[in-house]
């Protein structure tokens, strides 16, 4: 039998896209009647009603079983009294009731929802946000997946003492799971994934006990020293009808004061400090905002010290004539008092360990006195062992370092005489000199093979700089490239904000996208060198960043490879008498090589390169300004030496 002859036993093709298209209507009016069905009405009082049926979402019958008021629109409630402007989320069903409140009945505004392609990123993001905010952001996390995800970036936030109020979503009855997905999603104990990074966490059994848990949570992150912590929020509370509403109260949220340093063992370290012939002080995550900064500098020059500051955040000027970053090494030789201000690792202050042979030296004199103000002590967790080798120090001073500065520096005046205060004036020309010294040497170095191809990293931050030095800048990430804290002139906290804290690889993007979300609302240009690395692991934060109209400078630091696994390789290598050219296998980011400008434009971002040649980089980086200017992220591929 021919096809002409053969009987139409299926359905016609005009049939078949008929039908098609009433279920797609019927599908996309499953998904929601709130700003969808508003558009619908619209269309219908212009057009007609028979030019949009097919796009009027249908509102599925019912009835009684409509829950007006559930558990999770108590929870909104709860976020409106905290100052969060922003939840982070990658959607997860085990908070799918309080995403919808968030969006639906919160309006989707403080808080509004910040769409992510990881959990990983959605931390990062707050980290960074909660760095340049000074204040945390919510993050939202999927059950067990969603903490397992997003581990990483709450122990880089742990390590680098940053608040943020992180959500999670469980089934906690067995009996109300769904088959599958559900029971793999859930977890017995949440909160013990991160228990161990984390400051403080609890598991609300009711809308009472999460109103004040999530209140307590927040006030517990942003007391020193600052922390993440986290609330699980069960799904059966969050999607079940909000019972007894007269009985629920939302308590007060009031910040705790920063605890100051004992003032007795305060003016015993003035004492020191102020009869020291050669002191200096050492400070890494001190402050926190630009009132620290200025106290830093009021106790610098009261005892005119020379300042180390070790770069987890911008703590003092670097052109200041007290700032001796970059000499750390030779002024720890000669100290006879080091303060150090919440300074993490204090015995390596003092002492190195050699690599590979694990040889120990001191750097230090045997008899130099030692104060540490910080509030490390306060609180420490056994197994992860950020807290570093134990160091006996001589005074050692439990209290916020930017509560306790002002305090510390009336009394190193209150002790200071005539003749010291002379004393220090000459010991801060002294270190003028050296300052304006270490900055001249510093442009000589940077000069050196200036018009290398690839790109030196001393040449990448100088073109940067001349494009940016105009504007009201931040860099986002800034330990990356060394070059900037050295020449760029930073006089202000946002300026320069630090790393990961846990050296955790693939911060640098959403770390970077957060620090721009917060500038954003101030004005701040935030530009961030961007490892090539970093980016592979957590690349959706370029769509975020267009998605939500961040502007953001991204320059790509593309050295095309893991350079310091490169370098351990090689001392492995040469440690073992094997050949250390075997030391790009498995360290190298190449054959092929990638293409970041592609890949960001896939993104939505705009984006230039990849450049070798630095002489095209000056115009390109002017191109990207532009784009960032007009409220949009955009990035410059640069291919770069190693370091």
């Amino acid at each position: 039998m021919g096809h002409a002859d053969k009987p139409d036993t299926g359905i016609d093709r005009r049939a078949f896209l008929k039908g098609a298209a009433a279920a797609g209507a019927t599908v996309a009016g499953g998904l929601g009647t709130g700003v969808a069905a508003q558009q619908g009405e619209s269309r219908v009082a212009a057009g007609g009603e028979d030019k949009v049926a097919a796009s009027t979402p249908a509102k599925m019958p019912l009835g009684d079983r409509v829950i007006s008021r559930p558990g999770s629109d108590f929870m909104v409630d709860v976020l409106k009294t905290l100052d969060l402007e922003y939840v982070a989320c990658n959607p997860g069903s085990s908070f799918r009731s309080l995403h919808e409140s968030v969006v639906n009945y919160g309006g989707n505004t403080k808080p509004e929802l910040l769409t992510c392609m990881h959990e990983e990123s959605s931390v990062a993001i707050a980290h960074g946000y909660a760095k340049a905010a000074g204040k945390p952001m919510g993050v939202l996390a999927h059950g067990t997946v969603g903490l397992q995800h997003a581990s990483m970036a709450i122990y880089n936030a742990w390590c680098d003492r940053v608040p943020i109020l992180i959500m999670a979503g469980t089934a906690l009855d067995a009996s109300k799971r769904r088959p599958g997905t559900e029971w793999y999603h859930s977890v017995q104990d949440a909160a013990a994934i991160v228990r161990d990074f984390v400051k403080w966490d609890d598991q609300p059994a009711s809308l009472q006990h999460f109103a004040e848990s999530t209140v307590r949570a927040y006030r517990v992150a942003t007391t020193a020293p600052m922390e993440p912590t986290l609330i699980i929020a069960d799904m059966e509370l969050q999607e079940s009808p909000v019972a007894d509403q007269h009985m629920l109260k939302i308590p007060r949220l009031v910040a705790a004061v920063p605890p100051q340093g004992d003032r007795g063992a305060l003016q015993e370290a003035a004492r020191w400090l102020v009869e020291a012939r050669a002191p200096v002080i050492v400070v890494e995550r001190a402050v926190r905002s630009q009132q620290g900064v200025e106290r830093l500098v009021a106790l610098a020059e009261a005892l005119g010290a020379p300042v180390v500051d070790l770069g987890a955040r911008m703590n003092f000027p670097n052109r200041h004539r007290l700032c001796h970053s970059d000499r750390r090494g030779a002024l720890m030789r000669e100290a006879d008092v080091v303060l150090m201000l919440e300074v993490a690792d204090r015995w390596g202050q003092l002492h190195t360990v050699g690599d590979p042979h694990k040889d120990l030296r001191e750097t230090a004199k045997p008899d130099v006195k030692t104060i540490s103000l910080s509030m490390a002590d306060v609180y420490l967790r056994s197994n992860y062992q950020d807290f570093q080798r134990f160091q006996a120090i001589d005074l050692a001073i439990s209290g916020d370092v930017e509560a306790s500065l002002p305090v510390l520096t009336e009394l190193v005046r209150a002790a200071t005489s005539t003749d010291r205060r002379r004393a220090f004036d000459e010991r801060e020309a002294r270190l003028g000199v050296r300052q304006k010294e270490g900055l001249q040497q510093a442009r000589e170095d940077a000069a050196v093979a200036w018009n290398a191809v690839p790109v030196t990293t001393a040449r990448l931050a100088m073109e940067l700089w001349d494009v940016i030095k105009s504007e009201p800048w931040s860099l986002a990430v800034s330990d990356r490239i060394p070059w900037a804290r050295r020449l760029w002139p930073t006089t202000r906290y946002e300026q320069m904000l630090g790393g990961s804290g846990g050296q955790g690889v693939g911060y640098g993007a959403p770390g970077a996208v957060g620090v721009a979300l917060a500038n954003k609302a101030k004005g701040l240009l935030t530009v961030t060198f961007q490892p090539d690395g970093d980016l592979l692991y957590a690349p959706g934060a370029l769509w975020t960043a267009a998605h939500h109209k961040i502007p953001l400078l991204f320059v790509m630091h593309n050295n095309r490879a893991y350079h310091q696994e490169v370098m351990h390789l090689q001392r492995m290598a040469s440690l073992h008498d094997r050949r250390p050219d075997q030391a790009w296998i498995g360290t190298t980011i190449d054959h092929p090589d990638i293409d970041f400008a592609k890949l960001a434009q896939g993104f939505g971002v705009w984006a230039e390169g990849p450049i070798e040649d630095p002489t095209q980089l000056g115009a390109a980086l002017r191109r990207a300004l532009a784009v960032v200017k007009r409220g949009a992220p955009a990035l410059v591929d640069v291919v770069c030496q190693p370091r």
